[in-house]
C-alpha cells in the first residue's frame, strides 16, 4: 500500500513518527515521492506550497513526518544591513534577517557585489529559512507565482526583466 499526504501541518507539535530533511529549492512542492528511512510516500497537494521547518506531512496511516531544514551553502553578511538588505532585495533574492546580519544563499556574483559595497561576507553551511513574501507562505514567488498581472502590481520599476 503506497502512503499518501494531501495535507500538511503548519508549525506542527507532534508526535512525530519521523523526519525528513530538504534544502530550500526542495521545500516548494505540490507532487512529489518522498523518501523516508522506512519507507516513502507520495505528496499530492492541492497547488505548489512552501513548506517550511517545523511543518508536518500528515500521512494517510495517521503519522505524522516532520520537515526540518536541511543545512546548504549560504553567505552570512555583516556590515550596514538596512543598504545591503534594499541591494538583496532588489535583485529579488531570497534572504533571512537577522538583527545582526543577513543570510542568503551562496551565490558568488551578489557575494562578490556585496564586498564591493563594503559588506562582510562569510560562507556558512547552514539550513536556510529565508523570510516569507507577500504572496506565499514562506517564499517569496517573484511575478510568476502568486498573483495575477491583471491586478494593481507596481513597485518601483518597469518589468522588462526576468526573475529567477
Amino acid at each position: 500500500m503506497t502512503l499518501h499526504c494531501h495535507q500538511i501541518i503548519r508549525a506542527a507539535t507532534g508526535p512525530f513518527a519521523g523526519s525528513i530533511s530538504l534544502d530550500y529549492d526542495a521545500r516548494l512542492l505540490r507532487r512529489k515521492r518522498l523518501r523516508l528511512d522506512g519507507g516513502d510516500f507520495l505528496l499530492d497537494l492541492p497547488e505548489v506550497t512552501s513548506i517550511e521547518d517545523g511543518d508536518a506531512f500528515a500521512l494517510s496511516d495517521g503519522r505524522l513526518i516532520v520537515m526540518r531544514a536541511a543545512p546548504e551553502p549560504v553567505l552570512i553578511i555583516g556590515g550596514d544591513l538596512p543598504r545591503l538588505a534594499w541591494h538583496i532585495g532588489n535583485r529579488h533574492t531570497p534572504c533571512r534577517i537577522e538583527p545582526n546580519r543577513l543570510i542568503i544563499r551562496q551565490d558568488h556574483v551578489l557575494e562578490a557585489m556585496l564586498r564591493q559595497l563594503g559588506a562582510m561576507v562569510e560562507p556558512a553551511f547552514l539550513p536556510f529559512t529565508p523570510e516569507g513574501g507577500a504572496y506565499g507562505h514562506g517564499r517569496t514567488f517573484g511575478h510568476e507565482h502568486g498573483h495575477n498581472h491583471e491586478q494593481r502590481h507596481d513597485h518601483g520599476h518597469n518589468h522588462d526583466h526576468e526573475h529567477a
